[in-house]
């Protein structure tokens, strides 16, 4: 045996060793996870994954005219491992009634947790469901606060109301319109579209699919937002097209002014930037929505 081969060895066992220890450190600390989410999760020894699971079986939900049971996917769920860069990661699945979501989502943002994707799993539910998925990386205690912050809320809105929203109980809008277009556009630096009263702002974004063509604005790739109703009595939805990035600091910013979000997800396949969509459902005075929107659009790009 050389010296080479005996360096090899050294720093394999050194290697081995680094690894051992890094596991060790990585461990979960899975009691304490359902310590801090008062819940009994289980563990996948062959993944190294840790689940913990809430039925919906406080709701009632039927789909096509049957009632559906929790365990046919109406059970929110996180699950942990242990991370690389950071301590743990956390992935999961909140299923959400209506009225839930927003104040869920608040919740999740607020205390650790990103949100990635809004959307339906079904058609004919009554109630909606919606699905809210979730992740984060860093310590596993305060990821698992975030996961129970979230799961409080949804407690929280079911013991103020039993019965789930069926709006969004705002003041109801006039038949007519009749918003002021020239304030508005002003904010936004921008003509903008006006018709029977309402205005319409677009802000166009580029992208390249694989096909090696751009599409932009007129393409769909934009972020828009439209304004009905009165001045003072005002509501605006829309679409905000951003890049992975600035998904949660823009989701962030529309929650802290008050905007509803309704849904986040793909529009495209294979395009370069990669680009999500998140749809949105605001009530307010007109300049206070134009505001709100102002201040995210600001964190985008262009």
């Amino acid at each position: 045996m050389n010296k080479f081969y005996f360096k090899a060895l050294w720093l394999g066992a050194i290697s081995l060793t680094c690894s051992v220890l890094f596991a060790a450190d990585r461990k979960l600390d899975t009691a304490r996870i359902d310590q801090v989410t008062g819940l009994k999760g289980k563990m996948n020894e062959q993944e190294g994954t840790f689940k913990i699971s809430v039925p919906r079986d406080d709701i009632k939900v039927t789909v096509d005219n049957w009632q559906m049971p929790p365990f046919m996917g109406l059970t929110s769920w996180a699950a942990f491992t242990s991370g690389k860069d950071k301590k743990s990661v956390v992935m999961g699945d909140l299923v959400l009634l209506q009225d839930e979501v927003n104040p869920v989502m608040s919740a999740a943002l607020e205390n650790g947790l990103a949100v990635t994707a809004l959307h339906n799993h079904f058609f004919y539910d009554t109630p909606k469901v919606y699905f809210m998925h979730i992740g984060g990386e860093g310590e596993p205690e305060k990821l698992a606060s975030g996961v129970k912050a979230a799961l409080d809320t949804v407690k929280s809105v079911r013991s103020a109301a039993a019965q789930p929203a069926n709006s969004f109980n705002a003041k109801q809008l006039p038949v007519k319109s009749s918003i002021t277009a020239e304030p508005l556009a002003a904010m936004f630096g921008l003509k903008g579209e006006s018709k029977d009263g309402m205005f319409k702002a677009v802000f166009g974004r580029k992208v390249k699919m694989d096909c090696g063509c751009e599409l932009g604005k007129e393409m769909g790739v934009n972020t828009w937002a439209a304004f009905a109703g009165t001045d003072d009595n005002a509501v605006v939805d829309g679409d905000f097209a951003v890049l992975e990035t600035e998904l949660q600091p823009v989701l962030k910013s529309l929650r802290q002014n008050g905007i509803n979000i309704v849904a986040i997800h793909s529009h495209m396949t294979q395009e370069e930037p990669r680009t999500l969509f998140l749809h949105y459902w605001g009530r307010g005075t007109s300049l206070q929505l134009g505001e709100a929107l102002k201040t995210a659009i600001a964190l985008t790009k262009g």
